[in-house]
C-alpha cells in the first residue's frame, strides 16, 4: 500500500510503499476512502507536539470501509464505512477513564501521532475507538466531523448554553460549529485574522451575525468565545469581549504562548478553559446532531501523494473549509 510518512519533524512527508497492516485481537483493517488533513497534523509536522511515534503515518479524520476483522471484532463488519478519531486507545481502568473522561487518560494512544494514520490507502484500528457512519454520503464529507466536527462540539459543550458564541479562527471545525449554532438559533460572531476578507465573508455566508477582524469588537458582548487558532493573543483579546460570567474556551492540543494580561479581563466570574481531545460519548452525541440537522461541511481535495501540499495550503490559510485527502 502506499502511505505518507512523517520521518522527522520539520521535514516534508514521504511516499513509501508498505505492506498492509494485518488486524490483531480487536481491531479492524480498513480501507481508507478518505483523510481530512487537520490543524494538528501542522503541529505534529512542525514538532509541536511532544514524543510522537516516528516514523508515523499522520491522519486522525479516517473514513473507510471495513476489509478485514481481528479475532473478538463484534461491532463491525466487512463491507461496513468506520469512522475513526484521534483517540485510538485508553487504558480503560485510571481514574479518568473510570469518571467519564478518557479523554485525559495519561496512556492515551492517538491516531496518526502515537499509532499510524490515515494518511494511507490503509489502516487498522481498535474496534471500540471507531464510529459507524452512514452510507448515502460522500467519503470525503465526513471525514472533517471526525476531529474538526468533534472537537468544535466538545469546545461548545464546555461553553454550556450561552447564546451569543463568538469563534476566533474560521476555519475547518469553525465553519462545522458555526452551522450547529445556526440550526439551533444561536447567533455567533467570526473572528479572523487582520485583513482575511475571504474568511469573513465565507461566516458571513454561513450565516455569521458579525464578522470582523480578531482585535475587532463586536456589536454586543458575547456569551462565550471558541478559540480554534492556535494563536495565545487571542485569550486576552477574547476575554475582553466577553460578558460577566462568560467563557472564553481554549479549543485547540496546542497554542502559543498567553502574553499576560490584567486581573480585570478574568474578574467578573468569567471562565477559562481548555479542551483536551474527545471522548466516545461526545463523538456519539455528536454524531447524532449531525444526523438530525443540515450540518455540511465544505471540503477542497487533494490526492493521497500531495499530502504537503494540502499541508502547506492550510498553513497558508488557503483552505475555505477543509482540506481532505483521498487515497483512490
Amino acid at each position: 500500500m502506499r502511505a505518507m510518512v512523517l520521518d522527522a519533524p520539520r521535514q516534508p512527508l514521504r511516499l513509501e510503499e508498505r505492506p498492509v497492516p494485518q488486524p490483531g485481537t480487536g481491531q479492524i483493517l480498513l480501507q481508507v476512502e478518505a483523510c481530512g488533513v487537520c490543524r494538528t497534523d501542522l503541529h505534529l509536522v512542525d514538532g509541536e507536539l511532544p514524543r510522537p511515534k516516528l516514523p508515523v503515518i499522520p491522519g486522525h479524520e479516517i473514513v473507510g470501509r471495513v476489509v478485514e476483522v481481528g479475532e473478538w471484532v463484534t461491532a463491525f463488519a466487512p463491507g461496513q464505512r468506520v469512522g475513526v478519531p484521534w483517540l485510538g486507545w485508553t487504558c480503560g481502568t485510571c481514574r479518568y477513564c473510570t469518571a467519564g473522561q478518557e479523554n485525559l487518560c495519561d496512556a492515551a494512544r492517538f491516531t496518526g501521532y502515537t499509532v499510524d494514520g490515515g494518511y494511507a490507502d490503509y489502516t487498522v484500528a481498535d474496534q471500540r475507538y471507531c464510529f459507524a457512519l452512514p452510507d448515502p454520503l460522500p467519503a470525503a464529507d465526513l471525514a472533517p466531523l471526525l476531529c474538526a466536527g468533534l472537537i468544535g462540539y466538545r469546545a461548545l459543550a464546555m461553553a454550556g448554553d450561552a447564546h451569543r458564541v463568538g469563534i476566533y479562527g474560521f476555519g475547518a471545525a469553525a465553519h462545522i460549529i458555526a452551522q450547529v449554532l445556526v440550526h439551533q438559533r444561536r447567533p455567533f460572531f467570526a473572528f479572523t485574522r487582520k485583513g482575511d476578507l475571504a474568511g469573513q465573508d465565507f461566516a458571513r455566508r454561513l450565516g455569521a451575525a458579525w464578522a470582523g477582524n480578531s482585535g475587532d469588537a463586536p456589536p454586543v458582548p458575547l456569551d462565550a468565545a471558541l478559540i480554534f487558532a492556535p494563536a495565545g493573543e487571542l485569550v486576552p483579546a477574547a476575554l475582553r469581549q466577553v460578558r460577566k460570567g462568560g467563557t472564553v474556551v481554549c479549543a485547540g492540543i496546542h497554542m502559543s504562548e498567553i502574553p499576560a494580561f490584567p486581573y480585570d479581563l478574568l474578574w467578573g466570574e468569567r471562565v477559562l478553559r481548555s479542551v483536551a481531545n474527545l471522548t466516545r460519548a461526545d463523538g456519539e452525541a455528536f454524531l447524532r446532531i449531525v444526523a438530525d440537522s443540515p450540518v455540511r461541511t465544505q471540503v477542497q481535495l487533494y490526492p493521497l501523494e500531495q499530502a504537503n501540499e494540502a499541508l502547506l495550503a492550510l498553513r497558508q490559510g488557503r483552505i475555505e473549509g477543509a482540506a481532505v485527502l483521498v487515497p483512490g
